[in-house]
């Protein structure tokens, strides 16, 4: 298929786009585990018609080396969307954005375990000056208090979850790019499926027009589309571009926040904003992965 935009607009798009998932998760009438389910059923059929469209192959027998790892991985994916949007029904937008992007420091903490990698000193100090901005964004003042709390762990588990995908991607080398996503996509299905059916259960018939309408832009819009756009981009993008531009998601996502939902940030939690996006950033500058 002929490219529309370059790499680097496409990669932009795709973040820009990523940014403003919240508000229209928030208007969704339904569970937590029911977004993440249809996000990832309608995600699948879409990205697979792109498949089939452009001719674009998945190897299946070459996956099969690595088929515990996809399937882990589309499980920890999958459950990953479940606990960030409870963090966005507990908590500010942006204070869930911000507990998610404590993802990176995690992966930084994990990798000497896993793959015996020395941690340098630049690491942790990112670590550190990372953590002490996690600390500052959970001075909670007024508002939800306690349920804030709540948000700020679901938050984290999101983040944790997330590092687990990073991680067990690493180790995924049979397919690449948006065909290991399409199958990541199918085991979030099988996954949060059972999940939704023996907790809450389905209530798709409760969804009134706005519902059906923010619900297809969620699965179709944000995440079908948008993750042929990152993909599509990635490959062709500088690692170091990518990783700073990477953070247009969050910045986008507080700027809603505090612009749109008047969710306001206090100067405290603001300084451990910066610290989180910024130390998180010098900490991919740079790197040789």
């Amino acid at each position: 298929m002929k490219r529309i935009f370059t790499p680097k607009t496409e990669y932009i798009l795709s973040m820009l786009v990523f940014g403003t998932l919240a508000p229209f998760v928030r208007g969704i009438g339904v569970t937590s585990g029911e977004v993440a389910l249809y996000r990832a059923v309608l995600a699948s059929c879409l990205i697979g018609s792109y498949l089939l469209i452009t001719r674009t192959k998945i190897p299946f027998r070459s996956a099969r080396k690595d088929i515990a790892l996809l399937i882990l991985s589309g499980m920890a994916m999958g459950f990953n969307w479940v606990f960030l949007f409870q963090a966005y029904k507990y908590t500010s937008v942006s204070i869930a954005t911000l507990s998610y992007y404590f993802a990176p420091v995690i992966v930084t903490i994990a990798s000497p375990i896993i793959f015996h990698e020395k941690l340098t000193k630049k690491q942790i100090l990112c670590f550190i000056g990372s953590t002490i901005g996690l600390i500052l964004i959970t001075e909670i003042q007024g508002g939800k208090g306690g349920s804030d709390w709540i948000g700020i762990l679901f938050g984290l588990g999101a983040a944790c979850l997330y590092a687990t995908v990073i991680l067990l991607n690493k180790f995924i080398r049979s397919v690449e790019g948006i065909q290991r996503t399409f199958l990541q996509f199918i085991a979030a299905v099988a996954a949060v499926l059972p999940y939704v059916a023996l907790t809450d259960g389905f209530h798709l018939g409760s969804l009134d027009m706005k519902g059906w309408i923010l619900l297809l832009a969620v699965g179709l819009f944000h995440t079908g589309i948008t993750y042929c756009l990152y993909f599509s981009s990635l490959k062709d993008l500088p690692g170091q571009q990518a990783a700073v531009l990477g953070y247009l998601d969050p910045l986008v996502a507080v700027f809603i926040s505090v612009a749109f939902l008047e969710e306001r940030l206090t100067p405290l939690q603001g300084i451990g904003a910066l610290l989180i996006l910024g130390f998180s950033l010098w900490n991919e500058l740079g790197s040789k992965n």
